[in-house]
């Protein structure tokens, strides 16, 4: 199976996200939602055959490759913006829930999860509690991570939960084997890549990051043209390395430029 899927984040009406105390530098993600409308707007549109779709809905054997919207953490952009903003298309997302921030300031509650999923939108686990760096946490927490979620969310939507992405785009083998071993069936992590594969019995697929500064054509783009992704793709090997060889530095480096950057961008608005 191949697939596009799409990797948004927050999304506000008025005031852009602020610094949560439980994210790093959730603005670096954040649209407004003109912006954000302007990314649908540059997916193409086939009139009775549009390529965006859900996992629940995606038919194998389909004459094109399925589209997917996906919308990390469960800020609750999500509910008063991006879910209205999907159905003007007749298009449905997938909703990643961080279960331990239901209900915080700037997340969704349970019943506002309840009714994305009512109104057809995939609901799924984005961990328990959003590890900095999952990939490098024991067996027993990885499993820990998913099965307490999905149960949480489980009880929220009164149905099984069996897809998940992963946090902070710190993905390993060992992070698919327990999802499965979860009993989750889908797992996106931040690897831009079209091409699925299969880890005991789970299905994981790659997403392409739309962030912040990004061109509002740039979804589109990714949708339909091989060099934007080809660019994401370099791009992320390159990343990988640079975290491969640094370790905690190359976090520690990281957590450094995007705190002057933001600082920067603040004097600027200023």
């Amino acid at each position: 199976m191949k697939a596009i899927a799409l990797a948004y984040h927050d999304v506000f009406e008025v005031q852009p996200v602020q610094d949560d105390g439980r994210r790093r530098h959730p603005s670096r993600y954040a649209l407004s939602r003109v912006k954000f409308r302007q990314h649908l707007e540059s997916i193409p549109v086939r009139p009775h055959d549009s390529p965006v779709t859900t996992t629940d809905r995606f038919q194998d054997g389909e004459n094109h490759i399925p589209v997917l919207l996906t919308f990390d953490d469960g800020a609750l952009g999500s509910f008063t913006c991006v879910a209205e903003e999907l159905e003007k298309n007749n298009w449905r997302g997938h909703f990643f829930i961080v279960s331990t921030w239901i209900g915080k300031s700037g997340f969704m509650d349970a019943q506002q999860i309840r009714e994305l999923r009512s109104r057809g939108h995939v609901i799924g686990s984005h961990s328990c509690s959003h590890p900095e760096r999952m990939s490098k946490l024991g067996w027993a927490d990885l499993v820990k991570e998913w099965k307490e979620s999905c149960s949480v969310l489980a009880d929220v939507l009164g149905q099984k939960v069996n897809v998940a992405s992963v946090p902070n785009g710190y993905y390993s083998k060992a992070v698919a084997q327990s999802a499965a071993e979860a009993g989750l069936e889908i797992l996106f992590n931040s690897t831009p890549t079209q091409t699925a594969n299969l880890v005991d019995g789970c299905l994981v697929l790659g997403r392409y990051s739309i962030q912040a500064g990004d061109s509002p054509g740039l979804s589109g783009a990714l949708t339909c043209q091989r060099w934007p992704r080809w660019r994401q793709e370099v791009l992320w090997d390159v990343k990988e390395a640079a975290k491969i060889a640094g370790g905690p530095a190359y976090l520690a480096m990281r957590t450094l430029f995007l705190s002057r950057r933001a600082s920067a961008s603040d004097a600027q608005s200023k």
